[in-house]
């Protein structure tokens, strides 16, 4: 494969330093005697959901930040400021994360970099051996997605992504209801987002990026284009260049329990449709109207999702709904009921009232991540594979929109079935000097 050190020589920017840690890639200090008691970790992408997870992961005993890397000065500085507050001493500072990674006394990874930054940090700090929280969605193609699990597996790292809902008792015990069989036979799941505090968009002018940005950084293997407000921080996420809008935002979320409730993996089609129904001259890419429905052996399950309202089903914004003949269970971030079914007047189950969430899902997620990195038996609440098979999942949803037909994918191969058109969707094009990883 392309290594991280055989990249930086051919560009000029090897770093003076590796030591014992870059010679041998896989290794990893996190528990190695002498080397310290605290785990110590590396923060790369600080402005929104990266920091929130640092602190989540400081709350955990024993844990540290040494280092933070943003292409962004104001938000670099802004969050040394917030970490020295929180633990006492001010981590180092970096604007090239390839820089971080040489950083020895580092043994985890929190990666919170827009989602086409996912990759080659992840790649490049697996080959360090350090264990990463990786944001979700993975990745923000299905084989940027496919090698990511590869070296997760080849350099034998400890990975969490953060779908946190994985480590929320009441979404848990939701799925071990669902599991149980009372609901009876489950022939239909609907999943759905809609989030009426987001609204348009407005187009704003191309102009020049903010003092301290490192703007061709931030773009990194992204297309080369004119820097744009829109396109930059939170709003990336509403740009194909960069993520795969709501679907992939969401959607790893709410899909995911669906996918975990039924114990089921890739579909066998998927066909998609929606457009800019509500906002058709903003200034987005991806739809604000949504819906994939995915066919998988005797059920299907849906997707649904729109933006500027909160129409969604059983009076939630947001949810899981899994439908069988006996009653539907309905499950969201604030908790968790069954609906029976009712035939002739007769309920055909006991109803279920709502069972409350926790509300500290992210931080028993971080905490998870913390035990099995320390202990390397246990297997983390959102391990790579699931978090891979959730994020191609999603995508498989895009491609399908993006071509406007009902496509057939064989999970074994990670392949549209005889469909070269959307088989070229699943993998990007790089921008030199950047190149996507083989391992």
């Amino acid at each position: 494969m392309v290594h991280r050190r055989s990249f930086l020589k051919k560009g000029g920017l090897a770093f003076a330093g590796a030591g014992l840690m870059s010679a041998f890639p896989g290794m990893s200090w996190a528990g190695v005697p002498g080397v310290g008691d605290k785990l110590v970790c590396g923060l790369i992408g600080a402005k929104g959901m990266g920091m929130t997870d640092l602190r989540a992961f400081l709350e955990v005993p024993g844990t540290e930040c040494a280092a933070i890397c943003d292409v962004d000065e104001g938000v670099l500085n802004q969050r040394l400021a917030d970490v020295e507050k929180l633990q006492g001493y001010k981590p180092k500072g970096y604007k090239d994360f390839r820089k971080l990674l040489e950083n020895r006394d580092i043994d985890v990874i929190i990666l919170g970099t827009p989602d086409h930054w996912h990759c080659l940090p992840f790649v490049y700090a697996a080959q360090e051996g350090k264990a990463i929280y990786c944001e979700k969605p993975l990745a923000n193609s299905i084989e940027e997605i496919n090698i990511m699990e590869r070296a997760a597996a080849r350099y034998g790292v400890t990975v969490q992504v953060g779908q946190w809902q994985r480590s929320d008792p009441h979404w848990q015990d939701a799925v071990k209801f669902v599991r149980s069989g009372a609901l009876g036979k489950i022939r239909t799941v609907r999943t759905w987002s809609y989030q009426g505090w987001m609204s348009s968009v407005p187009v704003k002018p191309d102009g020049t990026p903010p003092p301290g940005v490192d703007y061709d950084f931030w773009l990194g293997p992204a297309p080369l284009r004119p820097f744009n407000p829109n396109r930059f921080h939170f709003s990336f996420r509403w740009f194909w260049d960069y993520a795969g809008g709501m679907m992939t935002d969401w959607g790893v979320h709410i899909i995911d329990y669906a996918l975990y409730g039924m114990d089921v993996k890739g579909p066998r089609s998927v066909v998609s449709m929606g457009g800019k129904f509500a906002y058709p001259e903003d200034a987005t890419e991806t739809p604000d109207t949504q819906q994939a429905i995915y066919e998988f052996d005797g059920f299907t399950l849906l997707w649904d999702h729109g933006i500027g309202i909160n129409g969604g089903y059983y009076g939630r914004s947001h949810g899981v709904g899994f439908v069988g003949n006996n009653g539907t269970l309905v499950v969201d971030r604030n908790g968790w009921e069954v609906i029976p079914e009712v035939l002739n007047n007769r309920p055909q189950m006991e109803r279920v009232d709502l069972k409350p969430a926790s509300g500290r899902g992210l931080e028993n997620h971080l905490a998870d991540f913390v035990a099995c990195v320390k202990d390397k038996s246990r297997v983390p609440a959102t391990p790579i594979a699931v978090a891979a098979n959730t994020a191609r999942v999603c995508h498989l949803g895009n491609i399908a929109y993006k071509t406007g037909r009902r496509l057939f994918w064989d999970n074994e191969k990670s392949l549209f079935v005889n469909d070269p058109q959307a088989n070229a969707l699943l993998t990007p094009t790089y921008r030199k000097p950047w190149e996507l990883p083989t391992v």
